[in-house]
């Protein structure tokens, strides 16, 4: 299967080790004092490692290789980020909730784990058929309504275009091609630096090859919907 893999340029690496410690499934391993990807099939694929590296010696290229594979760990050791399984990787689906079962008066209607789009796994099986929200990570605090117009009913991803150091459509891009999505929304802020969000969802549209629209919404920095 086609999918995204790292690839190690040994020659640009200094032996830091940054990768290594910064990969959630150990597939990193220092060889002979450089870094070396072990099982490209204990890849996920997400690029976690990609901004430790201070000599850009790291970067994600499509290829065919096995299926994720995810390293098998130590049974007491398997909840623990230090063990290389982190908690803030794993996916899972929720079901709505009513306000007995929360602690607020107001039920989350987040249905799926995890949101933020570099912990994000393309192939997670809760965004086929799904109404894909794309979020600017201020929305949610700006807006006081976000959950039930926004997020109510939608499998929903978020970042921030100018604090992330990624290309985010190569990741939107996998979602949007391997899953057959019945809608795509926006939310972006009102702000310059949030127009990268919307860029990087219409790049990754053409990149896919799908026929289909983003709608886009803004939020005002006051904390209004703009026409």
């Amino acid at each position: 299967m086609k999918r995204n893999v790292i690839q190690i340029d040994r020659d640009k690496c200094t032996g830091c080790g940054a990768c290594a410690g910064a990969c959630h499934q150990g597939a990193i391993a220092m060889v002979d004092g450089k870094a070396m990807l072990m099982d490209e099939s204990h890849c996920d694929g997400l690029g976690m490692c990609l901004p430790n590296c201070p000599v850009d010696a790291i970067k994600l290229i499509e290829k065919e290789v096995e299926a994720f594979a995810p390293k098998e760990k130590p049974q007491a050791q398997a909840s623990g980020c230090a063990s290389g399984g982190c908690p803030s990787t794993v996916s899972k689906q929720m079901a709505p909730k009513n306000e007995s079962e929360t602690v607020g008066d107001v039920p989350s209607e987040l249905r799926q784990w995890p949101c933020q789009i570099q912990l994000i796994n393309p192939t997670a099986p809760y965004f086929d058929g799904a109404d894909l929200l794309i979020a600017a990570d201020c929305c949610s605090f700006s807006y006081g309504n976000f959950h039930k117009e926004f997020i109510k009913d939608k499998i929903t991803i978020i970042g921030c275009p100018k604090l992330d150091a990624v290309d985010y459509s190569d990741k939107l891009s996998d979602i949007i091609k391997h899953n057959d999505l019945n809608s795509i929304t926006v939310a972006r802020m009102n702000v310059p630096c949030c127009g990268g969000l919307s860029h990087a969802v219409q790049t990754a549209i053409a990149k896919s090859g799908k026929d289909i629209v983003a709608d886009v919404h803004i939020i005002t920095t006051d904390g209004a919907r703009q026409a």
